[in-house]
């Protein structure tokens, strides 16, 4: 199993934390404020969730990030060459507490995110829902809940996929990063909030 990271502890990032605890997966989850700051945290989820250092976070498998759209930049840089790892871009480009859209010059986000994790397999996956989704039984209305994921390494994608089904949902595949992407990025994405449900 590959191990697993997350940088950012904040709505999703705690969320995503509190579904990989349910399932008893291990992963060392970040902030900006240090390891001591998340010991809250970490007893309420559970042994499985260790806190750490923004390094040993970016130094796992697979490595989850979900912070600030304008707290990015400084989030992840400095970090070492990513190596061919898989980075999993849960963020969207809004601003809070304003939420107003970011500018993103024509580009998509994912494409931005791609730029500050160099050397990554990047794959679009956990932004599209509300917190609360990622963290309650992925099992509603007698079928499994609907997670979008998109990224331009097919490998990369059935690592993410996988990770998706063991947590208990079901995962679509959007495609491309760029295109895929786009349809659930917030703000101006189709499917953003929509709330799926695959039964059977």
């Amino acid at each position: 199993m590959s191990t697993i990271g997350i940088i950012g502890a904040g709505a999703i990032g705690s969320a995503f934390a509190k579904a990989l605890a349910r399932k008893g997966l291990e992963a060392i989850i970040s902030n900006s404020r240090g390891p001591e700051s998340l010991a809250d945290l970490a007893r309420e989820l559970g042994p499985s969730i260790t806190p750490g250092t923004r390094e040993q976070a970016a130094a796992q498998d697979i490595v989850l990030v979900a912070v600030n759209w304008a707290k990015l930049p400084s989030a992840l840089s400095g970090l070492p060459d990513f190596g061919g790892r898989i980075v999993i871009d849960a963020n969207n480009p809004i601003e809070a507490p304003t939420f107003e859209p970011a500018e993103l010059h024509g580009r998509t986000s994912s494409e931005l995110f791609a730029d500050l994790v160099p050397g990554a397999r990047v794959v679009k996956a956990f932004n599209h829902l509300p917190a609360h989704f990622l963290s309650d039984d992925p099992q509603a209305e007698g079928g499994h809940r609907v997670l979008f994921l998109a990224g331009d390494d097919a490998q990369a994608k059935s690592a993410v996929s996988g990770l998706i089904a063991r947590l208990g949902f079901f995962g679509i595949d959007l495609g491309l990063l760029v295109g895929g992407g786009q349809l659930v990025q917030i703000p101006g994405g189709p499917l953003p909030v929509l709330d799926l449900v695959k039964f059977g």
